[in-house]
């Protein structure tokens, strides 16, 4: 596959057999690079010695390179600030990591990152408080401290504006990275989560990121709740996100990073289906952008 971009799709977005979705994303998605999130019903950091083996031996097998460690560090409750309405009753994607693990959870995606050979890690900003500023500046020099352990060790962290966390849109993104002048603190672009939020991610928001800055993004697509009040996912290219518009710029702006299909959507019944189709869109709007 001839891109500007590594083309990917995150692993158990196809499903939790993970030589099977590297034999999709390989054989017929055509992809070079896979973002890995969590196979055999585990959460990435989980895995054993002998599963991280046996995850490098597919890889291998299927020539797939690794986009970056999606991990969930730092999805967790701020330490002394009110609970949030978005903090889960349950893990996500079988991540259950308390706040005081978190350090755990750094040195082991930075492990993971090394074993993989891949020099990203994603990370997130606590779970959204209605006021966040009173802890900003502290959750800030938390993502500094934890760029700079990863830094030391050649990683780059990838802070996802996730619309359940503290970071959702672009204008909250760009002032993140404004404040916290690390090398090693990037963004995961996602204007699927920007635009749940109700921002115009492409071209609104994403003028107002700085574009050295974005090191990573993720794709989906959003609709409108039929009584307007919310968003539903949708397969790439049904949706309100002006996706080629975006691919556009990221080639015009000579971002080289990672374009990987997060589909969510499961309008087609099974993880599969959902993400073919949300690939079979995605294809087009790169084609369609020139980019592939």
């Amino acid at each position: 596959m001839k891109s500007a971009f590594r083309v990917a799709v995150i692993n158990d977005e196809l499903g939790q057999d993970f030589g099977h979705a590297c034999e999709i994303a390989s054989q017929e998605f055509g992809m070079d690079w896979i973002e890995l999130r969590g196979m055999w019903n585990k959460n990435l950091l989980k895995l054993d010695a002998n599963e991280i083996e046996e995850a490098r031996r597919i890889l291998e097998k299927f020539k797939l390179r690794v986009t970056d460690i999606a991990s969930p560090l730092f999805k967790v409750d701020w330490p002394g600030a009110p609970p949030s309405k978005f903090s889960p009753k349950r893990d996500q994607f079988n991540a259950d990591f308390t706040y005081d693990q978190q350090g755990e959870v750094l040195d082991r995606s930075i492990a993971l990152a090394k074993a993989f050979q891949t020099d990203r890690v994603r990370c997130f900003d606590f779970w959204r408080l209605e006021d966040q500023a009173p802890y900003r500046a502290a959750i800030n020099d938390k993502l500094l401290g934890a760029a700079k352990t990863a830094g030391e060790k050649g990683i780059t962290l990838l802070l996802e504006n996730e619309m359940s966390c503290n970071t959702g849109t672009a204008a909250e993104s760009a002032k993140v990275l404004a404040a916290v002048k690390s090398p090693y603190l990037m963004l995961n672009w996602d204007p699927g989560n920007a635009a749940t939020l109700g921002e115009t991610p492409y071209p609104d928001g994403y003028s107002l990121l700085p574009k050295g800055r974005i090191g990573h993004c993720h794709c989906k697509d959003a609709v409108k709740k039929p009584d307007g009040n919310g968003y539903d996912w949708a397969a790439m290219g049904r949706g309100i996100i002006d996706w080629t518009g975006q691919f556009t710029a990221l080639k015009r702006d000579a971002y080289h990073f990672a374009v990987s299909l997060e589909t969510h959507w499961r309008g087609a019944g099974t993880p599969e289906e959902s993400s073919r189709q949300s690939w079979a869109g995605m294809k087009n709007e790169l084609r369609a952008a020139g980019a592939l």
